[in-house]
């Protein structure tokens, strides 16, 4: 059963998280006169960053991952959608434009990453990254194997992050788009996403073999009952974040035309 006390304290975790947070102090404090001279210390950055940190060890590193890895398939869909949503939300903006564009400067850099933060291919790679993982095959293999899991965890996140970067990007070099595209975008995604939610949502067999073998940690909540709340997750939290996403560009273009 659960053990509501183990929490992941993996090297490879949580030195992960470690030196990234150490990384970026570093680039704030000592490296800041030479990458943005005269540049106050960002603080609203640092809390944004570090909370990114926090959710992502939330997400992998709480009883959640457990209860996700081995009961709830609608526990493992919010593991994820914590990664894609706060987490990958709270890392861009924690990131300030003077920190990575000397790192997006080099057209060897510059040159693919243009091509792949456009909003075309940005949607396309993350809805078939999301789309690829949930064949259940490989979402089932994901389950039964520790390093494909933390695989699976990671390329989320990171295609989470090249979703938001049209909309959320901190570089002067690969800027945000215009607020036209960003609500062209946003509803893109959302279509994009259909196939995945639909597949998953009105499927009449159990998909995942360790869900549906499980054991049950709610009395009569089926594993049909689960593989119906996750569906219903990746769709209505979605939905529900890309509209907020939507009527807050849709606000800061109004007051833009005033």
């Amino acid at each position: 059963m659960i053990d509501w006390r183990h929490w992941h304290n993996e090297p490879w975790l949580i030195g992960g998280l470690v030196v990234l947070g150490w990384l970026w102090a570093v680039l704030a404090g000592p490296l800041r006169p030479r990458l943005a001279p005269g540049e106050p210390f960002p603080r609203r950055q640092a809390w944004w960053f570090y909370s990114a940190i926090f959710i992502f060890y939330l997400a992998v590193g709480s009883p959640l991952d457990q209860i996700g890895e081995r009961f709830l398939f609608s526990a493992h869909m919010a593991q994820h959608q914590l990664l894609i949503y706060p987490a990958a939300i709270c890392f861009l903006r924690g990131l300030p434009a003077w920190m990575i564009d000397p790192m997006l400067q080099p057209r060897l850099v510059r040159g693919p990453l243009r091509v792949i933060t456009h909003p075309v291919p940005a949607a396309l790679v993350y809805s078939l990254v999301i789309g690829v993982w949930h064949v259940p095959e490989l979402y089932d293999l994901a389950l039964r194997d520790k390093v494909v899991h933390v695989v699976e965890h990671i390329t989320f996140f990171l295609a989470a992050l090249l979703y938001w970067w049209p909309l959320l990007s901190p570089s002067r070099v690969l800027p945000r788009r215009s607020y036209g595209v960003q609500m062209l975008y946003l509803l893109g995604v959302v279509i994009a996403m259909t196939p995945a939610f639909a597949f998953i949502t009105f499927s009449q067999d159990i998909l995942y073999p360790t869900y549906e073998f499980a054991p049950r940690l709610i009395p009569d909540f089926t594993a049909a009952d689960d593989q119906l709340l996750a569906g219903s997750m990746m769709k209505l939290v979605g939905v529900m974040v890309s509209m907020i996403a939507f009527g807050t560009v849709f606000y800061r273009w109004y007051q833009e035309q005033k």
